[in-house]
């Protein structure tokens, strides 16, 4: 016997797709990109700033002083050096005293690419706690 096709009919709920599991999916995946996400360090200078109750003048006895002025010149034990020389120098500081502590002391009006020449030559040297000042006019 033939069933007519208007006879033959589909319940309207078999069409339907079930989103839950994909949403449960998509809530997990969610969570746990956020959880991992909160372990990621970004890299960057590591500097030990001063304290805001200290002053902002060094007066650390013994320390390598290197100051940078506005106009971006860089001084060490009162002389101007160029950004070529700076490590040379810090060698040879260090080498006479190895306790002594690098202090880069930078004008407000400095730029951040001498800063950062003159920290990168003193990690090239061989120092790694580089303290940071401000103040040098």
């Amino acid at each position: 016997m033939r069933k007519h096709i208007a006879a033959v009919s589909t319940p309207e709920d078999e069409n339907e797709i079930n989103l839950t599991p994909m949403l449960d999916v998509t809530f997990i995946m969610l969570i746990f990109f956020i959880v991992t996400a909160s372990f990621i360090r970004e890299t960057g200078i590591d500097a030990n700033r001063p304290d805001q109750s200290q002053p902002t003048v060094i007066q650390e006895a013994g320390a390598i002083l290197v100051q940078i002025d506005g106009q971006d010149r860089i001084w060490i034990d009162n002389q101007q050096v160029d950004i070529r020389a700076v490590r040379p120098n810090i060698q040879r500081l260090y080498a006479e005293d190895p306790e002594r502590k690098v202090v880069v002391q930078a004008a407000p009006n400095s730029s951040t690419k001498t800063l950062v020449g003159v920290m990168d030559a003193a990690r090239s040297a061989g120092i790694y706690d580089i303290s940071l000042a401000e103040g040098f006019d």
